[in-house]
């Protein structure tokens, strides 16, 4: 199987390509009765998003589970952890900032724009600026012409997307290869009454605006007698919580993912002066680890987005999608799927486009360090 797998993504991303993408459809079912909890959007017209699609050739109310954005970040969290556990080779720039708490550690699979992201910008390497570093310069040269830079330092930017907004200057925008998204289908608005009991049913009030980690007064006064806010002894966590309004959940009759590898999108990445060999193997390695991240990520019987919505897998489509409709289904797990990323990486190392495989370890700048032990101490606490 590895070894098909292998010779068709060369063969999909070839210039007589006889392929569209991959694609992936799969079908699940709530875990747990028909409910599920969408994520809420503040501002929308009701609590969750919705809208009309068509399913099956039919204009169908869809609920909207997870969004491409969200799902990009679901894969590379399951891309970290499989590389910190060993199970993936994959190149890494690690920021480790020291704060009151200990040493918090973020990576290029958690930065937010990626290869152009501020906390790589504001980092340092060997105690140089990450854009004067010989990596920054060197991750800085990436181009329309030429994503070797990105190839071999973050391929995760040509594979989500990514684009340089912050710097001065006109940088190129890398449009996402790999999409992802989950609906859940025929949604019915539920209801919910959130409330919390106290055992003790503690009655009366604290000294105003006192906080919860203070050394706060109880003040004693008529269960009738209406507290001002901060005065509540809810607001530092005992007594009862009336019953009130929550967003009530859907239930639907199940949830949709489709997931797609652009071969289109792909075709377009050009590596400077690469061989066409080399540029063909390196192409089908991107393909290769975005299929290893779906399946790391969506390969198993069921997937958790949420509190309230577990889905369970009732069934899955991974294809060759082709011309006319016609698809060439195939499996693969996620051990395979890695198997085949190292095997193609190395065929196009070997032709003279290079992965890393190797962690960069940077530390942030002054201000930066300043900024991120505020926010995780001093903010948090006053939260």
């Amino acid at each position: 199987m590895v070894e098909h797998i292998v010779k068709r993504l060369v063969e999909a991303v070839s210039e007589d390509r006889p392929d569209a993408g991959v694609g992936v459809e799969t079908v699940y079912r709530p875990a747990a009765g028909d409910k599920v909890m969408p994520p809420s959007f503040p501002g929308n017209n009701g609590p969750y998003l919705m809208e009309t699609r068509w399913v099956d050739g039919e204009a169908k109310k869809v609920v909207v589970l997870d969004q491409v954005p969200s799902q990009a970040n679901r894969v590379e969290e399951a891309l970290l952890a499989a590389r910190d556990a060993g199970r993936i080779q994959l190149p890494l720039f690690e920021l480790m900032a020291e704060t009151s708490r200990g040493t918090l550690r973020l990576t290029s699979l958690e930065f937010p724009h990626r290869y152009a992201d501020a906390y790589l910008r504001d980092s340092m390497v060997d105690g140089v600026r990450f854009d004067r570093s010989e990596v920054g310069q060197h991750l800085r040269q990436v181009s329309a012409l030429d994503v070797c830079p990105l190839y071999e330092r973050d391929p995760g930017s040509l594979l989500f997307g990514a684009w340089d907004s912050h710097r001065k200057g006109r940088w190129p925008k890398f449009a996402r290869i790999y999409s992802s998204s989950i609906v859940g289908i025929d949604p019915q608005e539920g209801q919910r009454k959130a409330t919390r009991v106290d055992p003790l049913n503690l009655t009366g009030a604290i000294d105003d605006k006192a906080k919860a980690e203070a050394d706060w007064q109880y003040v004693q006064v008529g269960e009738k007698k209406e507290k001002k806010q901060g005065q509540r002894l809810s607001e530092i966590g005992h007594g009862n919580i009336a019953p009130g309004e929550a967003h009530g959940g859907v239930s639907i009759i199940e949830a949709r993912r489709s997931g797609w590898i652009s071969l289109a999108a792909i075709e377009r990445l050009r590596f400077g002066d690469a061989s066409a060999e080399a540029a063909q193997l390196a192409r089908a390695t991107l393909v290769a680890l975005a299929l290893a991240g779906d399946r790391l990520t969506f390969g198993r019987p069921s997937v958790w987005l949420r509190s309230g919505c577990d889905l369970v897998r009732s069934g899955e489509i991974l294809a060759f999608e082709q011309d006319g409709g016609v698809r060439e289904e195939f499996a693969l797990s996620a051990s395979e799927a890695i198997e085949v990323f190292h095997e193609l990486r190395d065929r196009a190392a070997a032709a003279g486009v290079v992965m890393a495989t190797d962690a960069i370890r940077l530390e942030p700048m002054p201000s930066l360090a300043k900024a991120i032990d505020v926010s995780t101490t001093q903010a948090a606490a006053e939260e």
